[in-house]
């Protein structure tokens, strides 16, 4: 292999694939014919960019293992720039290719130099996302952004998708389960939003019963029930030229979602009691650990809603799949509450740091907090032990890697920030808990572009 960038064509058609080859000049070029030699060339050689016929064997007349062929790639490689081809009905497939995660998409008949000029694009993205992903790794871990404190990629990314979507005034829906940080997350679009300086008014639409929900949000004027005994703002008003944050948004009952779809469409609201229209600009954030797609198929919520709320949307990692976080916080955790019980303790114990990793965290950062809260009331020295946390280890499984190279670079990568996070940083301390000199650290750490 040369030192080439890598493309992958994948065609079942020998004589466009020998066109296709010898068309493209500084490339390394890998072709494929079936859905198991393309998968095979990914595994081998991993490619950048990926050209892809739709209609592959034994569909060559349709799009199904074009599709499938779509999705492994994607699956096993997500960063892959997968430029699709077909013949077969062109706008529906590219629809649906753009929707499953190709890159870009061009009907057949092929025109070389075109489709030459969209790999050339495809291959420079590529370059640039790369380039931004190891200057995000250098970067000090935990920015602060919305308070959050994290030093995994996965939490790294989902901060990096929020911080370009903040400036757009666009409606952001979170999807995370319980105690992932949602709102932590949602004050900080709102933080490094033009809106910053407004209001930001959260509420927890499960935690209010279904018959004051709509007062909370919309207001009431006085008289407009017993008890109403003032004009009273709600949320949505309460939040204009800011942001208002609607955590478990999926619990708002289907008579309330149509008076909040009218608000998101004309931006006025009415109060309870009310008879005039009130002008309200408002940016709604929103947050659910339900799967709202399976509520609209249901009819439990509404389907027009739902796509006003979900403009853009982003999925939060458990802690689970943040290698290394977990340490990270339960360190600041026991300092935290160390200090506001002016109890001992200073810190966690070797095997009180590893019971942390191997734990599943189905509560996420909730769940720990709370457990290093009662660890350092129980804990009997200066140093929270693994009994004084009251669990067993276990470890989730990992997905498929999609090679040994890279198996192995997933490992080395969890275990060097895991390292780094019970060393606090400090070099020798971290190569002393993985057993290598500080030298082999220092070259691990420049080789993954991780920050030491």
């Amino acid at each position: 292999m040369s030192d080439r960038p890598v493309l992958l064509i994948v065609e079942d058609d020998l004589a466009l694939q020998r066109q296709l080859r010898w068309a493209y000049e500084g490339y390394e070029i890998v072709v494929a014919a079936t859905r198991g030699e393309a998968i095979e060339a990914l595994r081998s050689h991993e490619p950048a960019v990926v050209t892809l016929d739709l209609g592959l064997p034994p569909d060559p007349d349709g799009t199904s293992e074009g599709f499938a062929t779509l999705a492994e790639i994607l699956a096993l490689k997500p960063d892959t720039k997968v430029i699709v081809a077909s013949g077969h009905g062109a706008r529906d497939s590219a629809r649906t290719a753009i929707g499953l995660g190709a890159w870009d998409f061009y009907a057949k008949p092929i025109d070389i130099d075109a489709l030459g000029l969209i790999v050339a694009r495809a291959f420079h993205v590529h370059a640039l996302e790369a380039e931004n992903r190891r200057l995000a790794a250098r970067t000090d871990a935990g920015a602060g952004f919305g308070g959050l404190l994290y030093a995994s990629d996965e939490m790294a990314r989902v901060v990096r998708t929020i911080e370009r979507v903040a400036p757009a005034d666009v409606s952001v829906m979170l999807l995370g389960a319980s105690g992932t940080g949602k709102e932590l997350l949602a004050r900080g679009v709102h933080d490094t939003s033009p809106r910053g300086r407004g209001a930001f008014v959260a509420i927890n639409c499960a935690a209010i019963p279904e018959t004051l929900l709509e007062s909370e949000l919309f207001g009431h004027e006085k008289g407009a029930f017993t008890g109403a005994v003032k004009t009273t703002p709600g949320k949505i008003e309460q939040a204009a030229g800011g942001t208002l944050f609607l955590d478990e948004i999926g619990d708002v009952p289907l008579p309330l979602q149509v008076k909040l779809l009218r608000f998101l469409q004309e931006r006025v609201i009415e109060r309870i009691g009310g008879r005039k229209p009130i002008p309200v600009d408002t940016r709604i954030v929103c947050a659910t650990h339900q799967n709202l797609e399976a509520m609209v198929a249901e009819g439990q919520f509404r389907e027009d809603l739902y796509y006003r709320l979900a403009e853009i949307v982003v999925r939060i990692p458990g802690l689970a799949e943040r290698p290394g976080d977990a340490g990270l916080l339960a360190r600041a955790f026991v300092r935290r509450h160390a200090a506001a019980m002016k109890l001992p303790v200073t810190g966690l114990a070797p095997d009180a740091l590893a019971a942390i990793d191997a734990w599943p965290w189905p509560g996420n950062v909730r769940e720990l907090e709370n457990r290093i809260k009662r660890a350092v009331i129980m804990a009997d020295g200066k140093l929270v032990t693994a009994t004084d946390l009251d669990f067993p280890g276990d470890t989730p499984a990992d997905p498929p890697p999609l090679n040994l190279r890279s198996a192995r670079e997933v490992a080395d990568r969890k275990a060097i920030r895991q390292a780094l996070a019970r060393a606090e940083g400090n070099i020798s301390g971290a190569s002393r808990l993985l057993g290598v000199s500080r030298p082999t650290l220092y070259d691990l750490l420049k080789s993954y572009d991780l920050h030491g």
